[in-house]
């Protein structure tokens, strides 16, 4: 069975969270493939702290491929980054792709600041959703309940609000990845 992920980040993300991300998916079988606003000349991206990883494609060229994403790929990560989910959050192409994502019940690893681009997407009414703590009033305007758990998993949506527990929040990711693909 083929495994196929992709990361959707923005220069400026939060490095721990898409570097455990992409690494422990690497080490489960999966192809990732990470998606982001620029790229150097070796195509790295780079997060807030200077780290840097392969950018596979840019989202401007992401956009003309919606349709093929969705339809090759299983799980998406969103990593957090108050700054890189600003910007993120204000793409359109991308807000509807989760949106699809969602409507399609795929599983979405979202953790940190990244419920802003789920309450941008109007993804969150009716759910149960964590995500960075000063997002608490955030997540609950966009009629979702929040809740101060390490991980929250509310069918399709995995989430967490910071990166220290990423261990858990992964291997739940994991865990309802199985539990939806065999």
């Amino acid at each position: 069975m083929k495994k196929n992920a992709i990361i959707i980040t923005w220069t400026g993300y939060e490095d721990h969270e898409l570097v455990y991300p992409y690494f422990r998916l690497l080490g489960a079988g999966f192809k990732v493939i990470i998606i982001g606003d620029q790229k150097d000349a070796k195509n790295r991206i780079y997060g807030k702290f200077g780290i840097h990883m392969p950018c596979h494609l840019l989202l401007k060229d992401f956009y003309n491929k919606t349709e093929t994403f969705h339809k090759e790929n299983d799980l998406l990560i969103i990593p957090g980054g108050v700054n890189a989910l600003e910007k993120l959050r204000q793409e359109s192409e991308v807000k509807e792709f989760v949106k699809k994502w969602d409507s399609d019940r795929k599983i979405i690893g979202s953790i940190c600041s990244a419920a802003q681009l789920l309450i941008s997407s109007k993804i969150t009414k009716g759910r149960k959703i964590t995500g960075y703590y000063s997002l608490e009033d955030d997540i609950k305007n966009s009629g979702a309940e929040y809740t101060k758990q390490n991980v929250v998993i509310d069918d399709n949506i995995v989430s967490s609000p910071h990166y220290n527990f990423m261990g858990e929040w992964m291997e739940s990711v994991l865990e309802v990845y199985k539990k939806k693909n065999g």
